[in-house]
């Protein structure tokens, strides 16, 4: 009787957020053009592409996105249930720092504050309760790992791509009326947030804009570089804007952040490394299972690519994120960390050390990666950039039959 509820629930909760959107939105924004500009190899005049494939278009798992989109909202798709409580700390950060050290305090989802250099910056941030128009969309399981109060100011913001998940208009004002801070994107994504009275600065794959630096510090430059997405705010204004990465250049290595991102051709990776040595790479590993097994969307890596993108981005450390806060997929909630851990090891990427405490998933063990998982509020500091131990690639069919364990197949 309680799913009967919970399904009708959700069904009423779906028919109010369409009559919402057919009332309010169909006659001016739905199908809004945020950028119009030349043609040019993933732009066709009206909406841009993947150049090196298009595979984020069909729902993910089988059948139509009707049927996807039904199940989504009636919860009639057997994901596992995730825990409502999951470990985390509150942090407070200091208000800055400068010089050469970098600290890294994951928020939750794609959100991280990265504090070097004399700068504050924050990708994607999104301190809202839900992922989605109107209040509604899937809810935040685990509270910020920083308190907004706590945030200290804020000189720069990377936003990603459209998505509610982040682009976070509510957060994104806030922090605009607290800071105005320098706030950079790809094309046309800087319509919507001048439509909420946020000035950003978007420029195409390959541009990219100076920062200007604190007094003392070294200058610093946000390049905006490909990826493999799509975008869409409301029904048919699909990929009417841009996606992308950042590769962040600072004096002591790069920051790279991969936004929200599937596999494609990988070269982008490469692309990104050949900006310069990264220091820190944020890469996402969740939101990837949509039917049992499922390893990868077109739209999102899951932990398996994402060692082959932490190998060819060639970084000295990487944090895992994009899981653990919204519930946008099938796999249970630890499931991307624990599926990291043993396609680390397949890949011959854990290194041993005498002893590592204070990470609480995977359990603390005797080995440990450069790409660590870490808890939602924990600030990490980075060490300086060191180049990392030769890899070679791992070949599918490799990984596959490394991955063939109990252990792995019965991770949900």
């Amino acid at each position: 009787m309680t799913t009967i509820f919970k399904r009708a629930g959700a069904i009423l909760l779906w028919a109010i957020v369409v009559a919402a959107l057919a009332a309010v939105i169909v006659p001016r924004f739905l199908d809004r053009r945020y950028y119009v500009g030349p043609a040019g190899g993933h732009y066709d005049g009206a909406r841009f592409l993947n150049p090196d494939g298009e595979d984020t278009a069909r729902a993910p798992g089988r059948g139509g996105r009707g049927g996807f989109l039904w199940r989504q909202a009636t919860g009639d798709d057997g994901r596992p249930e995730w825990r409502v409580t999951l470990p985390m700390r509150t942090n407070k950060p200091e208000a800055r720092i400068v010089g050469d050290r970098m600290v890294a305090t994951w928020v939750g989802h794609a959100t991280v504050l990265v504090q070097t250099a004399g700068l504050n910056i924050l990708t994607d941030p999104v301190w809202s309760e839900r992922a989605g128009p109107f209040g509604f969309g899937p809810k935040r399981v685990v509270a910020p790992g920083i308190a907004f109060a706590d945030l200290p100011k804020i000189d720069l913001i990377v936003v990603s791509h459209n998505h509610y998940d982040h682009l976070d208009l509510a957060t994104l004002k806030r922090l605009w009326e607290r800071d105005r801070p320098l706030i950079v994107t790809a094309l046309g994504n800087d319509a919507i947030l001048r439509s909420a009275g946020i000035e950003a600065t978007a420029v195409d794959w390959g541009g990219s804009v100076p920062v200007r630096p604190q007094a003392g510090a070294a200058p610093v430059r946000v390049h905006v570089t490909r990826n493999h997405h799509w975008s869409s705010r409301w029904f048919t204004d699909r990929n009417r804007a841009l996606w992308s990465s950042f590769v962040v250049t600072l004096p002591g290595g790069n920051l790279f952040f991969a936004g929200d991102t599937g596999f494609g051709d990988g070269r982008w990776a490469d692309e990104a490394a050949a900006l310069g040595p990264i220091r820190l790479a944020l890469i996402p590993i969740g939101a990837f299972r949509f039917e049992p097994g499922q390893m990868r969307t077109g739209s999102h890596i899951g932990p398996v690519e994402a060692v082959e993108v932490f190998r060819r981005l060639r970084a000295s450390r990487a944090i895992p994120i994009h899981w653990g806060t919204f519930r946008l997929s099938y796999e249970a909630w630890d499931t991307p960390p624990l599926l990291l851990d043993a396609a680390l090891r397949c890949a011959g990427m854990m290194r041993r050390v005498p002893e590592v405490r204070g990470i609480d998933l995977p359990p603390p063990r005797d080995e440990y990666s450069d790409f660590g998982v870490r808890l939602i509020g924990m600030p990490q500091t980075i060490p300086a950039y060191a180049p990392p131990p030769a890899t070679a690639p791992v070949s599918a069919a490799t990984m596959t039959r490394c991955l063939d364990t109990p252990e792995v197949r019965g991770l949900r």
